[in-house]
């Protein structure tokens, strides 16, 4: 079983989609490159179960043990000349006075550390697909400066991308109080409450830890191959209904004109290039989220098949997980093509004490940079994925808002 392929060559004939926001206006955009935003799949492209492996091997492919016992493999201590270097180029670029929107790989250059996040890019594409960094001063930097150096890192490994409707390209994953019950308008990542495994809407994720909570908060990660691996085995009927595009996902109202309010999709896809890999695109709490337009009679109800697959899919995550603990200064990336992620729920410190405070960047890897080949219409540009609406300009505020 080669690993982890389907097919060997790239296929030449597929749709090339056009670079339309690539080249927009720089008064708004300022690298002149707009978030594509979510779109539905390119439904012909789609494959049929009966295209998918029926066991996968490789790195991509890995069970918990390997790295409990062996922390080296994925944990990386950020040196004293890592930092050294990493504080300079964010003085650097803040005396420029340009927005934090604009930095990137040219604007913040870091030319020691960068081949070692280059490294790292590759882990997250095409090996076991998670990282995580150590000794980050977000104790000591500001606020500006620790938001600064977190985009600079980021821009080492991929494009940032817009996280919500109000354009946010660096995110706060921190409770502000709504309500975790109001799922067709709430994203979880604003309260307390326990995600369930998923993917976002980008290749990579990032998640810089600024503050703990006082209880809870852990975070698990599988991979995708493995669930996959095991889904074959135990529950094939399970494996083959995600790969049909049966499945509904609330937009929670970030639509800007012309756009649907749900799209149809698959949650397991393959490739339509490159490695011909597995891929899944699964968010529960979107799922269950429809039921205004279930009401209506323009989105179907889940079928008791539909509902039976979501708690065997939840079930072998967390059977197959690895736990891990973010402390202060940890940075942990996760590539949301071949793993999911999750977070227990959990209690803040009572006031004046801070609440738990993640940064969060959502990075595209696009097609043509080494990124994963989706049958999706924006599979090649830059900034793939993400949430936009309209032309809303991208913001990298320094706390939640």
């Amino acid at each position: 079983m080669a690993p982890g392929l389907l097919i060997d060559e790239v296929q030449q004939n597929l749709p090339q989609p056009s670079k339309r926001n690539d080249d927009a206006p720089r008064n708004i955009f300022p690298d002149g490159i707009r978030t594509s935003g979510q779109h539905p799949p390119l439904y012909d492209l789609l494959k049929p179960y009966s295209a998918f492996p029926k066991q996968i091997t490789g790195p991509t492919v890995w069970q918990a043990s390997e790295f409990t016992s062996n922390p080296s493999r994925w944990i990386h201590p950020l040196t004293p000349s890592d930092l050294a270097e990493l504080s300079a180029a964010t003085d650097t670029f803040l005396a420029s006075n340009q927005p934090l929107t604009a930095i990137s790989k040219s604007t913040f250059p870091l030319p020691t550390l960068s081949p070692t996040l280059q490294s790292l890019r590759e882990t997250l594409l095409n090996g076991a697909g998670f990282t995580l960094l150590k000794n980050f001063p977000s104790q000591t930097w500001t606020p500006l400066k620790t938001a600064a150096a977190y985009l600079g890192l980021g821009a080492q490994l991929g494009y940032a991308v817009s996280q919500n409707g109000r354009g946010h390209v660096l995110g706060h994953v921190k409770d502000v109080g709504d309500d975790p019950a109001q799922i067709d308008s709430v994203r979880i990542y604003r309260t307390a409450a326990r995600q369930f495994f998923h993917a976002d809407d980008a290749d990579l994720v990032g998640l810089l830890c600024v503050h703990r909570a006082a209880e809870g908060g852990e975070s698990d990660v599988v991979s995708v191959h493995r669930v996959w691996n095991v889904l074959q085995r135990e529950y094939p009927d399970v494996a083959e209904l995600l790969t049909r595009p049966v499945w509904y996902f609330d937009r929670k109202g970030e639509v800007g004109e012309g756009q649907g309010e749900w799209i149809r999709q698959a949650v397991v896809y393959l490739e339509t290039g490159g490695k011909g890999r597995v891929y899944m695109k699964w968010d529960p709490y979107y799922v269950r989220s429809l039921k205004r337009f279930e009401e209506k009679g323009v989105v179907p109800p889940l079928s008791e098949e539909q509902k039976r697959a979501m708690e065997v899919l939840e079930e072998v995550c967390q059977r197959e997980a690895l736990h891990m603990v973010l402390e202060v200064g940890d940075i942990q990336f996760v590539s949301n093509a071949h793993l999911l992620h999750a977070r227990t729920a959990y209690k803040d410190f009572a006031p004046p004490a801070p609440r738990r405070h993640l940064l969060r960047l959502w990075l595209a890897t696009p097609e043509g940079e080494g990124g994963w080949a989706l049958p999706m219409p924006d599979s090649h540009e830059k900034k793939r994925g993400g949430v936009q609406v309209n032309n809303t300009p991208p913001r990298a505020p320094l706390d939640a808002e």
